[in-house]
């Protein structure tokens, strides 16, 4: 009998500084939203207090358990009602700044979760 190593491509972040993040060997600079498997560029969100629910929706769509919501340099606190959407899903949401976001991704991604990272790159505003 031969056993053979199944490889299982999972994205992670590899690099997060002032010009982007790095998935894999790819550079990400503007707004993003990934998944283990995918890759959602160019996320148009660029402010949290005027983000809304429907801006998730490939990370609603990826069928996630968790939404990991980067804002920015500093952690700012989205509007109550897009918390309250998603706990009605029974999503979880997690907001804190994209640096603590991009290892909390990598963290629940190593251990197997259904998550997303939607990360607010660039010039983000309040």
């Amino acid at each position: 009998m031969r056993f053979t190593l199944e490889e299982h491509v999972t994205n992670s972040i590899h690099k997060i500084g002032p010009e982007g993040i790095t998935v894999g060997a790819e550079l990400i600079s503007n707004s993003v939203i990934l998944t283990p498997e995918q890759i959602f560029r160019d996320w148009p969100v660029r402010s949290v207090a005027t983000v809304k629910e429907e801006d998730f929706a490939p990370a609603i769509e990826a069928d996630c358990d968790v939404i990991v919501f980067g804002t920015g340099d500093r952690p700012l606190f989205p509007p109550r009602a897009l918390i309250f959407a998603f706990a009605r899903k029974g999503i979880g949401f997690e907001t804190m700044d994209t640096m603590a976001a991009c290892r909390t991704f990598n963290i629940l991604v190593g251990e197997g979760r259904r998550v997303a990272a939607a990360l607010i790159l660039g010039n983000a505003s309040d």
